[in-house]
């Protein structure tokens, strides 16, 4: 009686092992296809951040394109095409196209403001404060910021009086908050230097800024810039509603925001924006510096 029931303890222990031992094995083929997964995800995220980059390099190449037929156009402009297995997305914008808020007006500063839904007197107001952060003097303009304004709404800054650095430090001005400063980024430029925006290049929310430019006469240039081969001939017999003059275009500049996402079939994909600046022709190992970089959230 003793040795049966040794014997079916030893059975029962036996079994309880085989149950043991397929639960680990179960567990470690379970672990191995997650980390197997895990890695071939890892992979297709680095393969598609590379084919992104990529995207950028093409941009820059294609910029320089000595055919002008062939040459990319900074004006919102998307190109397509294919590395591998992966589709490429890539858009460029012309920063001469924006408005720079270090060389613009409090005029040009208030109507892209009032665009925005800002009303007038507020829009000027905020204008006024862009322009005296970056001024080099401590006078207040009508309606402006300068110290003695910081100081009186408790804020732990005034004022720089020095060209802006970054777009980012525009949050900083008197008066505008992050919200307001999402729906102004994709209009506005650091790197232009120049008091207007080359009409020829600049994005829809720059060309809603201009007086007269209602939603058909933006619609209509938006539309003509898809199907011309030079970004002058979109602007070709169109009437400034300000003026009544044609509008004149102007030669697009060295700063390009460069958005570039790459995708597989899979659906793992990357993507960035970047702001560089084109070299000298000459410095073939160097063609272009970044001068602001930002990768997209998934």
């Amino acid at each position: 009686m003793n040795a049966r029931r040794q014997s079916g303890m030893a059975l029962l222990l036996v079994l309880w092992v085989l149950v043991l031992i397929s639960v680990l094995v179960s567990s470690f083929v379970l672990n191995a296809g997650t980390e197997a997964v895990s890695a071939r995800n890892l992979v297709d995220s680095v393969r598609a951040r590379t084919a992104a980059e990529a995207g950028l390099h093409r941009a820059v190449y294609e910029l320089r394109n000595t055919e002008p037929e062939n040459r990319w156009i900074g004006n919102g402009r998307e190109y397509t095409f294919a590395i591998e297995d992966f589709e490429v997305h890539v858009k460029l914008w012309d920063e001469s196209g924006k408005i720079d808020i270090n060389a613009a007006d409090v005029s040009v500063l208030s109507q892209l403001l009032v665009s925005v839904d800002m009303n007038k007197k507020e829009a000027d107001a905020l204008a006024a404060a862009i322009v005296d952060w970056r001024d080099p003097d401590d006078l207040v303009l009508p309606n402006g910021a300068e110290k003695p304004q910081y100081q009186r709404a408790k804020l732990s800054y005034v004022p720089r009086n020095r060209p802006f650095e970054t777009l980012g430090e525009l949050q900083q001005v008197l008066g505008m908050d992050y919200e307001r400063y999402l729906l102004l980024e994709p209009a506005i430029t650091i790197f232009s230097g120049m008091g207007q925006p080359n009409i020829a290049m600049a994005p829809a929310e720059v060309l809603r800024a201009r007086p007269g430019f209602d939603a058909a006469l933006v619609e209509r240039i938006l539309e003509l810039r898809q199907s011309a081969l030079d970004p002058m001939q979109a602007l070709a017999g169109i009437v400034d509603p300000a003026t009544g003059a044609p509008l004149v275009p102007q030669g697009g500049g060295i700063t390009y925001t460069i958005e570039s996402r790459a995708t597989l079939p899979t659906g793992a994909s990357a993507s960035f924006e970047a702001t560089v600046q084109m070299t000298p022709a000459a410095l073939a190992n160097r063609p272009f510096r970044v001068m602001r970089w930002r990768d997209s959230d998934h």
